[in-house]
Protein backbone atom coordinates (compact mmCIF):
# COMPACT_ATOMS: atom_id res chain seq x y z
CA UNK A 1 0.00 0.00 0.00
CA UNK A 2 1.79 3.40 -0.94
CA UNK A 3 0.50 6.09 0.75
CA UNK A 4 0.25 9.72 -1.15
CA UNK A 5 1.37 12.89 0.47
CA UNK A 6 -0.77 14.19 2.80
CA UNK A 7 -3.17 16.95 1.86
CA UNK A 8 -3.84 20.19 4.02
CA UNK A 9 -6.76 21.28 5.58
CA UNK A 10 -9.73 19.36 5.75
CA UNK A 11 -8.80 17.45 2.52
CA UNK A 12 -8.49 13.42 2.99
CA UNK A 13 -4.95 12.08 2.57
CA UNK A 14 -5.27 8.73 0.12
CA UNK A 15 -3.61 5.85 -0.13
CA UNK A 16 -2.71 3.58 -3.27
CA UNK A 17 -3.38 -0.33 -2.71
CA UNK A 18 -1.85 -2.80 -5.66
CA UNK A 19 -3.95 -5.54 -6.10
CA UNK A 20 -3.60 -8.72 -8.14
CA UNK A 21 -6.86 -7.43 -10.83
CA UNK A 22 -5.79 -3.47 -10.71
CA UNK A 23 -5.18 -1.12 -13.73
CA UNK A 24 -1.44 0.30 -14.09
CA UNK A 25 -3.07 2.91 -16.44
CA UNK A 26 -5.96 4.57 -13.65
CA UNK A 27 -8.95 6.24 -15.12
CA UNK A 28 -10.52 9.66 -14.98
CA UNK A 29 -10.49 11.36 -12.43
CA UNK A 30 -6.93 10.17 -11.62
CA UNK A 31 -6.13 9.27 -14.94
CA UNK A 32 -2.19 8.42 -14.51
CA UNK A 33 0.21 5.47 -14.56
CA UNK A 34 1.63 3.24 -12.29
CA UNK A 35 4.64 1.05 -12.08
CA UNK A 36 2.44 -1.66 -10.10
CA UNK A 37 -1.69 -2.73 -10.63
CA UNK A 38 -3.37 -0.54 -8.21
CA UNK A 39 -7.16 -1.77 -7.46
CA UNK A 40 -7.84 0.44 -5.03
CA UNK A 41 -7.27 4.16 -3.80
CA UNK A 42 -8.53 4.77 -0.18
CA UNK A 43 -9.69 8.02 1.36
CA UNK A 44 -8.17 8.05 4.81
CA UNK A 45 -10.71 8.12 7.46
CA UNK A 46 -10.51 11.52 9.50
CA UNK A 47 -11.37 11.43 13.18
CA UNK A 48 -14.58 13.09 12.56
CA UNK A 49 -15.38 10.08 10.39
CA UNK A 50 -13.64 7.10 11.77
CA UNK A 51 -16.18 4.60 10.77
CA UNK A 52 -16.74 4.92 7.04
CA UNK A 53 -14.42 4.48 4.48
CA UNK A 54 -14.95 5.37 0.89
CA UNK A 55 -12.76 4.01 -2.02
CA UNK A 56 -12.74 3.95 -5.98
CA UNK A 57 -11.93 0.79 -7.19
CA UNK A 58 -10.67 -0.02 -10.58
CA UNK A 59 -10.89 -3.66 -12.06
CA UNK A 60 -8.93 -5.37 -15.15
CA UNK A 61 -9.48 -8.79 -13.87
CA UNK A 62 -12.03 -10.64 -11.97
CA UNK A 63 -11.68 -9.97 -7.95
CA UNK A 64 -12.05 -13.25 -5.41
CA UNK A 65 -15.77 -15.09 -4.45
CA UNK A 66 -15.35 -13.43 -1.11
CA UNK A 67 -17.80 -11.86 1.93
CA UNK A 68 -17.52 -10.02 4.86
CA UNK A 69 -18.30 -10.75 8.75
CA UNK A 70 -21.22 -9.16 10.93
CA UNK A 71 -20.40 -7.27 13.57
CA UNK A 72 -18.60 -9.71 15.93
CA UNK A 73 -18.52 -12.47 13.46
CA UNK A 74 -14.53 -11.77 13.03
CA UNK A 75 -14.25 -11.35 16.76
CA UNK A 76 -15.62 -9.57 19.93
CA UNK A 77 -15.49 -5.75 19.35
CA UNK A 78 -14.83 -5.57 15.69
CA UNK A 79 -17.32 -4.26 13.17
CA UNK A 80 -18.86 -5.53 10.35
CA UNK A 81 -18.65 -4.60 6.66
CA UNK A 82 -21.85 -3.37 5.13
CA UNK A 83 -20.71 -1.57 1.88
CA UNK A 84 -21.98 -0.27 -1.19
CA UNK A 85 -21.20 0.56 -4.75
CA UNK A 86 -21.48 3.13 -7.46
CA UNK A 87 -20.56 2.14 -10.86
CA UNK A 88 -18.90 5.09 -12.43
CA UNK A 89 -17.55 3.26 -16.03
CA UNK A 90 -18.15 -0.13 -17.44
CA UNK A 91 -16.88 -1.51 -20.01
CA UNK A 92 -19.07 -3.87 -22.32
CA UNK A 93 -19.92 -6.60 -20.90
CA UNK A 94 -18.42 -5.80 -17.36
CA UNK A 95 -20.19 -7.66 -14.53
CA UNK A 96 -20.91 -7.96 -10.85
CA UNK A 97 -21.60 -10.79 -9.09
CA UNK A 98 -23.95 -10.55 -5.74
CA UNK A 99 -25.77 -13.49 -4.00
CA UNK A 100 -27.01 -16.63 -5.26
CA UNK A 101 -29.61 -17.87 -8.03
CA UNK A 102 -31.33 -19.70 -5.44
CA UNK A 103 -30.68 -20.81 -1.41
CA UNK A 104 -27.71 -22.71 -1.13
CA UNK A 105 -26.80 -24.20 2.22
CA UNK A 106 -23.55 -24.14 4.04
CA UNK A 107 -22.31 -27.97 2.70
CA UNK A 108 -23.27 -26.68 -0.97
CA UNK A 109 -21.70 -23.35 -0.79
CA UNK A 110 -17.88 -25.49 0.75
CA UNK A 111 -18.68 -28.04 -2.49
CA UNK A 112 -19.05 -25.26 -4.78
CA UNK A 113 -16.21 -23.38 -3.25
CA UNK A 114 -13.76 -26.31 -3.47
CA UNK A 115 -14.80 -27.51 -7.25
CA UNK A 116 -14.69 -23.43 -8.19
CA UNK A 117 -18.04 -23.64 -9.55
CA UNK A 118 -19.45 -21.41 -7.01
CA UNK A 119 -18.91 -18.37 -9.49
CA UNK A 120 -21.48 -20.06 -11.59
CA UNK A 121 -24.01 -20.47 -8.95
CA UNK A 122 -23.47 -16.30 -8.26
CA UNK A 123 -25.78 -14.11 -9.99
CA UNK A 124 -24.16 -11.61 -11.94
CA UNK A 125 -25.48 -8.09 -13.10
CA UNK A 126 -24.46 -6.45 -16.14
CA UNK A 127 -23.20 -3.73 -14.88
CA UNK A 128 -23.11 -0.06 -16.45
CA UNK A 129 -22.74 3.60 -15.26
CA UNK A 130 -24.87 4.80 -12.89
CA UNK A 131 -25.78 1.25 -11.02
CA UNK A 132 -26.22 1.27 -7.49
CA UNK A 133 -25.79 -1.88 -4.95
CA UNK A 134 -26.15 -2.01 -1.46
CA UNK A 135 -24.35 -5.40 -0.04
CA UNK A 136 -25.57 -5.69 3.73
CA UNK A 137 -22.25 -8.15 5.61
CA UNK A 138 -23.17 -11.88 4.92
CA UNK A 139 -23.27 -11.06 1.18
CA UNK A 140 -21.41 -13.79 -0.97
CA UNK A 141 -20.04 -11.13 -3.96
CA UNK A 142 -17.78 -11.11 -6.70
CA UNK A 143 -16.67 -8.32 -9.21
CA UNK A 144 -15.80 -8.40 -12.77
CA UNK A 145 -13.05 -7.33 -14.75
CA UNK A 146 -13.59 -3.59 -16.24
CA UNK A 147 -15.19 -1.78 -13.63
CA UNK A 148 -14.90 1.30 -12.18
CA UNK A 149 -16.72 1.61 -9.30
CA UNK A 150 -16.93 4.03 -5.80
CA UNK A 151 -17.40 2.54 -3.18
CA UNK A 152 -18.83 3.33 0.71
CA UNK A 153 -18.23 0.70 3.50
CA UNK A 154 -17.75 0.68 7.07
CA UNK A 155 -14.64 1.35 8.09
CA UNK A 156 -13.10 -2.16 8.09
CA UNK A 157 -10.70 -4.48 5.93
CA UNK A 158 -11.81 -8.18 6.67
CA UNK A 159 -12.50 -10.05 3.79
CA UNK A 160 -13.23 -13.86 3.73
CA UNK A 161 -12.25 -14.95 0.37
CA UNK A 162 -14.17 -18.56 -0.82
CA UNK A 163 -12.62 -19.30 -3.99
CA UNK A 164 -9.47 -17.17 -5.93
CA UNK A 165 -9.81 -18.45 -9.46
CA UNK A 166 -6.00 -20.23 -8.49
CA UNK A 167 -4.23 -17.42 -7.99
CA UNK A 168 -1.33 -17.70 -5.02
CA UNK A 169 -3.27 -16.08 -2.39
CA UNK A 170 -4.80 -17.15 0.96
CA UNK A 171 -8.64 -18.18 0.82
CA UNK A 172 -10.27 -18.41 4.14
CA UNK A 173 -12.81 -21.10 3.88
CA UNK A 174 -13.75 -21.71 7.07
CA UNK A 175 -14.20 -18.42 8.56
CA UNK A 176 -16.27 -17.60 4.87
CA UNK A 177 -18.64 -20.13 5.63
CA UNK A 178 -19.54 -19.36 9.58
CA UNK A 179 -20.60 -16.03 8.00
CA UNK A 180 -21.84 -15.89 4.54
CA UNK A 181 -25.57 -16.11 3.21
CA UNK A 182 -26.89 -18.35 1.38
CA UNK A 183 -29.69 -15.87 -0.06
CA UNK A 184 -30.76 -15.00 -3.06
CA UNK A 185 -29.90 -11.09 -3.17
CA UNK A 186 -33.02 -8.69 -2.81
CA UNK A 187 -34.15 -6.72 -5.35
CA UNK A 188 -34.39 -3.47 -3.53
CA UNK A 189 -31.12 -3.24 -2.45
CA UNK A 190 -30.41 -2.60 -6.28
CA UNK A 191 -31.19 0.69 -8.23
CA UNK A 192 -30.44 2.62 -11.42
CA UNK A 193 -29.07 6.17 -10.04
CA UNK A 194 -29.94 8.91 -12.70
CA UNK A 195 -27.10 11.27 -12.69
CA UNK A 196 -28.96 14.72 -13.33
CA UNK A 197 -30.85 13.88 -10.08
CA UNK A 198 -30.46 14.70 -6.35
CA UNK A 199 -31.06 11.08 -4.34
CA UNK A 200 -30.57 9.23 -0.96
CA UNK A 201 -28.77 5.92 -2.28
CA UNK A 202 -28.65 5.04 1.43
CA UNK A 203 -30.33 5.50 4.50
CA UNK A 204 -28.98 3.81 7.60
CA UNK A 205 -28.50 1.16 9.51
CA UNK A 206 -24.89 2.61 9.37
CA UNK A 207 -24.20 5.36 7.30
CA UNK A 208 -26.26 7.81 4.88
CA UNK A 209 -25.34 8.13 1.23
CA UNK A 210 -26.68 11.04 -0.78
CA UNK A 211 -25.99 12.48 -4.44
CA UNK A 212 -26.38 15.77 -4.67
CA UNK A 213 -27.03 17.48 -8.20
CA UNK A 214 -26.08 21.39 -7.29
CA UNK A 215 -27.10 22.78 -3.66
CA UNK A 216 -28.49 21.10 -1.04
CA UNK A 217 -32.12 22.27 -0.36
CA UNK A 218 -33.11 22.56 3.15
CA UNK A 219 -34.67 18.93 3.85
CA UNK A 220 -30.79 17.40 2.94
CA UNK A 221 -29.31 20.03 5.50
CA UNK A 222 -31.58 19.05 8.06
CA UNK A 223 -30.88 15.05 8.06
CA UNK A 224 -27.48 15.65 7.27
CA UNK A 225 -26.48 16.74 10.80
CA UNK A 226 -22.73 16.87 12.04
CA UNK A 227 -19.59 16.03 10.04
CA UNK A 228 -20.27 14.70 6.54
CA UNK A 229 -17.99 13.58 3.78
CA UNK A 230 -17.96 15.38 0.43
CA UNK A 231 -16.83 13.38 -3.09
CA UNK A 232 -17.03 15.41 -5.74
CA UNK A 233 -17.93 13.84 -9.23
CA UNK A 234 -18.45 16.72 -11.47
CA UNK A 235 -17.46 20.09 -10.66
CA UNK A 236 -16.04 21.37 -7.27
CA UNK A 237 -16.99 22.24 -4.33
CA UNK A 238 -15.62 24.22 -1.20
CA UNK A 239 -15.22 22.75 2.17
CA UNK A 240 -13.97 25.46 4.90
CA UNK A 241 -12.81 27.63 2.01
CA UNK A 242 -10.16 25.13 0.60
CA UNK A 243 -11.55 23.68 -3.14
CA UNK A 244 -12.03 20.15 -3.61
CA UNK A 245 -12.49 18.51 -6.82
CA UNK A 246 -13.24 15.18 -8.74
CA UNK A 247 -10.47 12.64 -7.41
CA UNK A 248 -10.53 14.35 -3.87
CA UNK A 249 -12.59 14.39 -0.76
CA UNK A 250 -13.15 16.18 2.07
CA UNK A 251 -14.79 15.90 5.79
CA UNK A 252 -16.62 19.07 6.42
CA UNK A 253 -18.08 19.43 10.08
CA UNK A 254 -21.61 20.24 8.90
CA UNK A 255 -22.96 20.99 5.38
CA UNK A 256 -23.06 24.53 6.37
CA UNK A 257 -18.81 24.52 5.65
CA UNK A 258 -19.50 23.41 2.67
CA UNK A 259 -19.94 25.98 -0.85
CA UNK A 260 -21.88 24.03 -3.27
CA UNK A 261 -21.61 27.15 -5.93
CA UNK A 262 -19.50 25.43 -8.31
CA UNK A 263 -20.31 22.27 -7.76
CA UNK A 264 -22.51 19.79 -10.31
CA UNK A 265 -23.04 16.49 -8.77
CA UNK A 266 -21.10 14.88 -5.57
CA UNK A 267 -21.86 12.13 -3.14
CA UNK A 268 -22.75 13.58 0.32
CA UNK A 269 -21.84 10.70 2.88
CA UNK A 270 -22.09 10.65 7.12
CA UNK A 271 -22.42 8.47 9.91
CA UNK A 272 -26.11 7.58 11.00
Amino acid sequence: MNRDADRPGPRLATRSVAKVWGRTQLPAPFARVEREPVGEIWFEPGAMLPDILIKYLFTSARLSVQVHPRAGEAGAGLPGKDECWLVVDAEPGARLAIGFDRQVSREEMRTAALDGSIAERLVWHEAAPGDFFYLPAGTVHAIGAGISLIEVQQNTDITYRLFDYGRPRDLHLDQALAVASGEVYRRNLQRRIDPAASACLVEGPHFRVDQLVGRPGDGLMAVHRGARQVLPLEGWVAVSGVPVGPGESAVAPSLGAVDFAASQRCLVVGAV
